[in-house]
């Protein structure tokens, strides 16, 4: 016999439901004949399979012992690699950065290993996240990069953090910066451009518009030219909004595509360089609450960037 005390986290769960996640190895059959036969009980008493468990209940398994056996832990994420790139962690975010290459989330393509797959692996073998300990929450990404873009992305720890962070990406009090590096020469060394950007689903493509039109989103891009040297810029970038592939086709519609992208830019372009790998990256994050943050105030005013930004390196030694 085993006896499990309900606490705060299993409360409200149906009795069928929580045997299945406390004792995966009971067949479904068994358990609903165990309940029906009084040999699993609610606090000494007969149950119903929809029996709603409150905290401090207790359920009583009178049942043999090789269903109490720990059944073995197969979690998608530790098929995940465990190379993650810190750059800030404490109890309730962690700051990555994330390499060109490497997916934020699972698509159609590649589900296990994503920079989500990573953190929670890496949480889970630091003990600090067990699937089987939370109803629902699960550690979760504040922002993403595209695939083929490198950079700082935040994720949240807990639940309260994720709340908090979300609304103060909404409300434009964390500011990211890119660099990037362009074809040509820009007109002006600093600026904001602003435009209308709309999508195509199918293709993955976005386009650039100098008006609105029904379906395009308003795109407002803050740059700074540091520095030009044998026909490339190097560029500071503020996202003043923040719509897929902006940097890159915003660049683009002016006849200054970043270095190596293949889908804004062209092949005979980035050939003379010999880059395929496109040249942007999220290096910096700047925490500027104007409203409070709650458990993360600490933060406010927090500046954290990336160690190194490769083409950044290449391009002052000139090697590009």
């Amino acid at each position: 016999m085993k006896s499990f005390v309900i606490n705060i986290n299993d409360s409200g769960q149906r009795l069928d439901k929580f045997i299945a996640k406390a004792v995966p190895l009971l067949p479904k059959s068994l358990m609903y004949k165990y309940i029906r036969t009084k040999r699993i009980k609610v606090n000494g008493r007969r149950a119903e399979i929809s029996t709603r468990l409150s905290d401090g209940d207790t359920v009583e398994m009178y049942i043999n012992n090789e269903f109490f056996e720990s059944a073995p832990k197969n979690y998608d994420f530790l098929n995940a690699c465990a190379k993650l790139t810190i750059i800030y962690e404490d109890e309730n975010i962690i700051l990555c950065d994330k390499k060109a290459g490497v997916l934020s989330h699972p698509d159609d393509k590649e589900y296990a290993d994503t920079l989500i797959g990573r953190i929670k692996r890496y949480l889970y073998e630091k003990g600090e996240y067990d699937p089987d300990s939370e109803n629902s929450f699960a550690p979760a990404l504040v922002n993403r990069i595209d695939r083929n873009t490198g950079g700082i992305v935040i994720a949240a720890k807990n639940a309260e953090s994720l709340r908090i962070l979300n609304a103060k990406m909404k409300s434009r009090e964390l500011h990211k910066f890119y660099l990037c590096i362009l074809h040509g020469k820009l007109e002006k060394d600093c600026g904001t451009l602003e435009g209308y950007l709309i999508k195509n689903e199918e293709k993955n493509l976005v386009k650039v518009l100098k008006s609105p039109k029904p379906g395009a989103k308003e795109i407002r891009t803050k740059y700074s030219v540091l520095d030009f040297k044998d026909g490339l810029s190097l560029v500071e970038v503020e996202l003043l909004t923040g719509r897929t592939h902006q940097i890159r086709a915003h660049f683009a519609s002016l006849g200054h595509p970043l270095l190596g992208d293949g889908k804004y830019g062209t092949n005979k372009q980035n050939k003379k360089y010999g880059y395929k790998k496109q040249c942007l990256y999220s290096y910096k994050l700047i925490f500027d609450f104007t409203t409070d943050a709650g458990i993360l105030n600490y933060l406010n005013h927090r500046e954290f960037s990336a160690e190194s930004v490769w083409f950044k390196d290449e391009f002052y030694k000139g090697n590009l």
